[in-house]
């Protein structure tokens, strides 16, 4: 019987210690507060994340410029087109009004389209692009993020982005008063015989305003010469035109901020080869590029300048818009 119940007291000793055992573990667990993740990181941010970008998607671009603006900035695209021929069956490939649409691997992303256009004069190539910025950080929204880029862009193509947007003065007046004074300054000197620098081979004046680049590998045209090495009568001056080239600048009307860069390439011998228009402008968290080239096949014409920025200006106008209506 001693036996017995010292057994049975040795039991219930060991159940009172379990039970206060897991009692203290238990009142441990509860003693912590909150009980929460105690991770650098872990724990739930009182800030908010910065709100996401107005545009989800993106357009389709060969379809978002019209039929008449492409006929304007592609002249001779008509004489490609099967649809604007007498005979609308010889036409064997697609017009080139459709365009052609750029390779991307996230069309939700980015998007493009480019457009051309030949005839015996020269070139005319025409890109859009549609680029949605997607912010990673929390605390950057897409909108900022943006005009982070555009900033970027608009300073790599040496424009200031904080300028305010100017219209480039008319240079009408100028031009006829330097045409006056050339034309006086002939007179005066037409005894004396001297050259003047622009009656040298390539010796014309750079454009001024746009930027002027050299084609690479580009040198002097030996037909322009006769055996005896003396400069032809015949041959081109090899000058391109001295009408003023509008500057590179920021733009007014066209998205939340747009500008406009303007790029003339020429050889060694200051012949021009093509005009480059770029024009950005972002709106809301979409940066919008339009690249418009003409290439010149007569080394005595330059592109215009002028015409070439305009119908840039025209086509962004005409892309706002279309963000703006969505």
């Amino acid at each position: 019987m001693q036996r017995r119940a010292r057994t049975f007291l040795t039991s219930a000793a060991l159940v009172v210690t379990l039970t206060g055992g897991l009692s203290a573990c238990t009142g441990s667990s509860d003693s912590g507060g909150d009980g929460g993740d105690t991770k650098p990181g872990g724990g739930s941010s009182s800030q908010t994340a910065a709100p996401p970008g107005k545009y989800r998607t993106l357009p389709e671009p060969c379809g978002e410029v019209s039929r008449d603006t492409l006929e304007q900035m592609l002249p001779g695209a008509e004489s490609e087109d099967g649809a604007d021929t007498d005979d609308p069956g010889s036409s064997t490939g697609p017009s080139p009004y459709e365009g052609e649409a750029s390779v991307t691997y996230d069309t939700d992303r980015r998007v493009g389209c480019t457009w051309q256009s030949a005839t015996s004069l020269g070139s005319r190539h025409l890109t859009v692009d549609f680029e949605r910025v997607v912010s990673y950080d929390p605390a950057v929204s897409d909108d900022e993020q943006t005009d982070l880029l555009y900033v970027e862009r608009a300073e790599k193509a040496g424009v200031d982005p904080s300028a305010d947007p100017t219209e480039p003065e008319n240079t009408e007046d100028t031009e006829d008063a330097q045409d006056s004074e050339s034309a006086e300054g002939t007179e005066d000197s037409g005894s004396s015989g001297e050259e003047t620098p622009d009656d040298q081979p390539g010796g014309g004046a750079t454009p001024e305003g746009g930027k002027a680049t050299e084609s690479p590998g580009a040198g002097s045209d030996p037909s322009a010469s006769d055996p005896s090495g003396s400069p032809s009568s015949e041959a081109p001056s090899g000058s391109p035109s001295t009408e003023e080239a509008l500057p590179s600048r920021t733009l007014d009307g066209i998205g939340d901020a747009a500008f406009i860069d303007d790029e003339l390439v020429a050889t060694k011998s200051g012949r021009a080869t093509h005009r480059d228009i770029k024009l950005v402008f972002r709106t809301a968290n979409v940066l919008v590029t339009v690249e418009y080239t003409q290439s010149v096949a007569d080394e005595r014409r330059t592109p215009d300048s002028a015409e070439l920025q305009e119908q840039a200006q025209e086509l962004g106008r005409q892309l706002a818009g279309k963000f703006d209506d969505n």
